[in-house]
């Protein structure tokens, strides 16, 4: 303890500052349990192991909220320069010039995050040693309302087709409405590759349940159809991490989990918060996920026969 709204916290091989810990993050709103920045720090200091690989050599944009959810939002692309000179950063392209990325490799990194009021971290789905060459592939399953069987129902559908395209895919809630099916790659096709590809997928998905699920960017277009969300596979984008937190009354968490889970009765968007998520973690539900990502090659000509085009 440095004083009285200061607290030094061991993280790894390091000791961060923690400023004002009993401040409230997220207030306590109805059945919503209040947690402050102190459980925040926990939280992130605990599922580290867990979430560090999913993060470590990754430009992050960050999220941040330093007067909590009642106060204002901004999502940080630059590096300050006042963070400490031991966390790591990455300098990008961008049009026009660059960004400098924080990146998180280590525990004390995450803490000072937290420290800073950074409730979620999105990554990129490349590394920054090859920003052009992503080795994730994300399908972001949004409903139209707040219907969670339709998301459900869309993902195992999803599913069956990467299952079919010898494809396989994890599943992650997001926290906020709906899941995130994941195909790790193995990062030798180009951005726009990845994004085509993406795109036919669900194209093709699209087009064999057309009441059930659309493509169409436009809301006014959806309907009450649920929307296979390819977007987040461009240059610079981003996706919420892996047990990120985010920025919503009870603090959830975005989590993976198991294809099996997906038929859990309990199962929703939320299910799990920072005051549960580190156990969900332990149960390493992605430990099915090779150690090799994919190569696109081969499900690209799966795909085309199965839609009848000529290679």
């Amino acid at each position: 303890m440095t004083g009285d709204d200061v607290r030094t916290v061991r993280a790894g091989r390091r000791t961060v500052e923690v400023h004002r810990w009993d401040k409230v993050l997220f207030p306590g709103r109805g059945d919503s349990k209040e947690y402050t920045k102190g459980d925040l720090v926990d939280y992130y200091r605990a599922v580290a192991p867990f979430m560090l690989p999913h993060l470590r050599g990754r430009p992050l944009m960050l999220e941040r909220h330093p007067d909590g959810l009642d106060g204002e939002r901004f999502m940080q692309k630059n590096t300050p320069d006042h963070y400490p000179d031991w966390i790591t950063r990455v300098e990008v392209p961008k049009e026009g010039g660059t960004v400098l990325h924080t990146v998180c490799d280590d525990t004390a990194t995450l803490v000072h995050l937290a420290d800073q009021a950074c409730l979620t971290l999105h990554r990129w789905l490349s590394r920054a040693d090859s920003t052009d060459h992503p080795d994730r592939m994300v399908f972001d399953l949004d409903p139209a309302e707040n219907d969670f069987g339709q998301v459900r129902e869309a993902a195992g559908l999803l599913g069956e087709l990467l299952d079919e395209l010898e494809l396989p895919s994890v599943l992650m809630t997001t926290g906020s409405r709906g899941l995130h099916v994941v195909v790790h790659l193995n990062g030798r096709h180009d951005v726009d590759e990845v994004r085509e590809f993406a795109r036919d997928v669900a194209d093709a998905l699209a087009e064999a349940h057309p009441d059930r699920l659309t493509t169409a960017a436009r809301k006014k277009d959806r309907g009450d159809r649920l929307y296979l969300d390819v977007q987040r596979n461009a240059y610079a984008q981003t996706a919420v991490a892996p047990y990120a937190v985010r920025a919503r009354p009870g603090a959830p968490v975005a989590t993976p989990l198991t294809w099996a889970e997906l038929a859990a009765p309990d199962l929703d968007a939320r299910r799990w918060s920072i005051a549960d998520a580190v156990y969900q973690a332990r149960t390493d539900p992605w430990s099915d996920v090779p150690a090799r990502g994919h190569a696109l090659g081969p499900a690209r000509r799966r795909l085309d026969a199965l839609r009848g085009h000529s290679t």
